[in-house]
């Protein structure tokens, strides 16, 4: 089928929209036009496409998609070969013996070369007795930003992302994510220069990158006295405490635990790794799991209540302390593990979701994060435990927002944007599993992020910040959506946060500033410290730059899956 009929074309061009679709509205010819709209008619009624306005679709190339969605004036040229799910923002082309293949979603204004491959799936190869086209297909997926040229003849595999305003060479291989703004080529793909610097120069010429390497290299050697400056030395040879001048913790002695493995890659040098794991495993109570509070003298509480949320966090925090020292809790989570579907559905119905969404959210935290630490035990709970968390949550999200909750009377969004991050750290985020509305919860928390009571540089806390962090990097694992208001966020958020830093002391909790420098939570602790690092982490990975920092959180806030519910296929 030829898609140029007039009379006086060259019959060596009378494929001429099939091979330059960008033109098609403009110069075709009515009957070509009309003979596209009953393409898409077709196309929509019997496999359920979906097209904007003025798209074009060459009926030369091969679309054999389970699902293709192609935003206002895009195009699909001659012997293109496309399959899977495919979803395509405004103004993207995928030109000429293209194959998009697996489940690929580009953003608005994608150019994609002739001849290039775009594969969203590969072949396992754990078997080398069985031949490779029999075992199972592995499919991660493939996003692509906003404005973005992939140039001719250049492949990109399976679970890459593809930033922002980034540029592709031609003939690149790319097998791991291209940062927003990158120009990246050759095989393996590698950064040539910037098209989009990742973050402002500053006064001293350092770019944000550098910024951050100079400052993770300061904080590097300061942090033996951040430790030792929170240190007690006392019976049983001392323990941690938040910061000078209040009492020991149990979170106080996870805390140093984090910052040593980030700063250091060691435990705390106070005490002997074997030492500090034994103390915190004898914490535990045995018959409910949990660990108690201390007392004023450091003595742990006799009674241990799941409703206080110290004790709560600290299933988390004792949990992944003890992970990071090579350990693990002597007993189960046994309050978890005794709890029934019924019971665990009244208990998340009965949390605060309207009025406290955060304290909801963490406690859905605590349960997911005892089944973490369950399951690797032999003890998964009672039948159903796990699918009736994640059943909750994916039945209760407010597919308008993505999260659970409602805003405040003013429209506040701080309750419910602070409990989606709780809830998703240890639930989808902890086990590897997909948001069920990852650009609603972008939409809401970049809302959430323009309110100057919780972002402006001296009103933030590490609460508030973490909590905006997580969730973009999170969902930004899924879609690129709004991707430069992310990384532009990102990149300011940074800036703000190397500013936090008291030499010799560490961070704060709340960030410093002129009016509330005396209040507690703005002294620097263990707290603040431990919080800001994972927050600089996220930050910087969204910018593009974390690599700058040296270390990757392994703790409460590792980025990576720590337990997967199922094998995958």
């Amino acid at each position: 089928m030829t898609t140029t009929h007039d009379q006086g074309v060259s019959p060596v061009d009378r494929h001429h929209f099939d091979y330059s679709p960008w033109g098609f509205w403009r110069h075709a010819g009515q009957a070509e036009q009309q003979r596209q709209r009953e393409v898409q008619a077709e196309l929509r009624e019997r496999q359920g496409f979906r097209f904007a306005e003025r798209c074009f679709v060459s009926e030369i190339a091969a679309v054999q998609t389970e699902q293709l969605v192609m935003g206002a004036e895009s195009y699909v040229a001659g012997h293109a070969y496309l399959t899977g799910e495919v979803r395509m923002g405004r103004n993207c082309t995928i030109n000429a013996f293209a194959v998009v293949r697996g489940s690929v979603t580009l953003g608005d204004a994608v150019r994609i070369g002739a001849h290039t491959s775009i594969l969203a799936f590969n072949h396992t190869m754990a078997d080398p007795e069985v031949e490779v086209f029999r075992q199972p297909i592995s499919s991660r997926g493939i996003t692509v930003g906003d404005d973005v040229w992939i140039g001719s003849h250049a492949v990109v595999l399976d679970g890459v992302r593809i930033g922002d305003r980034a540029v592709v060479a031609a003939g690149a291989v790319v097998t791991k994510d291209v940062r927003p703004g990158a120009v990246v080529g050759g095989n393996p793909a590698r950064l040539l220069r910037w098209r989009v610097p990742p973050g402002p120069a500053t006064g001293d010429g350092q770019d944000l990158a550098g910024r951050l390497t100079t400052f993770i290299a300061r904080a590097r050697e300061q942090v033996g006295d951040v430790l030792t400056r929170c240190w007690q030395p006392g019976p049983e040879a001392g323990r941690f405490i938040d910061r000078p001048g209040v009492g020991p913790t149990v979170r106080a002695q996870c805390d140093a635990i984090e910052i040593a493995d980030l700063l250091l890659g060691t435990a705390p040098p106070q005490l002997a790794a074997e030492e500090q794991a034994e103390r915190l495993r004898g914490l535990q109570d045995e018959q409910t799991g949990l660990v108690p509070c201390l007392d004023g003298e450091g003595r742990p509480q006799a009674t241990v209540d799941l409703e206080d949320g110290d004790v709560a966090y600290h299933v988390l925090c004792v949990g992944y302390a003890l992970d990071l020292l090579g350990t693990g809790f002597r007993h189960p989570i046994q309050v978890v593990a005794r709890a029934g579907a019924d019971e665990l559905v009244r208990g998340i119905d009965r949390q605060p979701w309207l009025r406290r969404a955060w304290s909801a959210g963490a406690w859905v935290d605590m349960l997911g994060t005892a089944l973490r630490w369950n399951l690797p035990h032999g003890v998964p709970g009672a039948a159903g435990a796990a699918e009736t968390i994640f059943g909750w949550l994916l039945t209760r999200a407010d597919s308008r927002t993505g999260m659970w909750g409602s805003p405040g009377l003013d429209g506040d969004l701080l309750q419910m944007v602070n409990g989606f991050y709780r809830a998703t750290r240890g639930t989808f985020a902890q086990f590897g599993l997909p948001l069920p509305y990852p650009e609603r919860v972008i939409d809401t928390v970049l809302q959430h992020a323009a309110d100057p009571r919780y972002v402006a540089a001296d009103s933030q806390n590490a609460c508030n910040v973490l909590d905006i962090a997580h969730p973009l990097w999170l969902a930004g694992q899924q879609t690129g959506h709004r991707r430069y208001e992310v990384v532009t966020l990102a990149c300011r958020l940074l800036e703000d946060a190397l500013g936090h830093w008291t030499d010799g002391q560490g961070y704060g909790f709340r960030a410093p500033s002129l009016s509330n420098r005396s209040l507690p939570t703005a002294a620097p602790g263990l707290q603040g410290t431990e919080m800001w690092l994972a927050i600089l982490w996220l930050l910087a990975d969204l910018a593009g730059v974390s690599e700058a920092l040296g270390y990757r959180p392994r703790g409460v806030h590792r980025p990576e899956p720590a337990l997967r519910l199922s094998k995958p296929a």
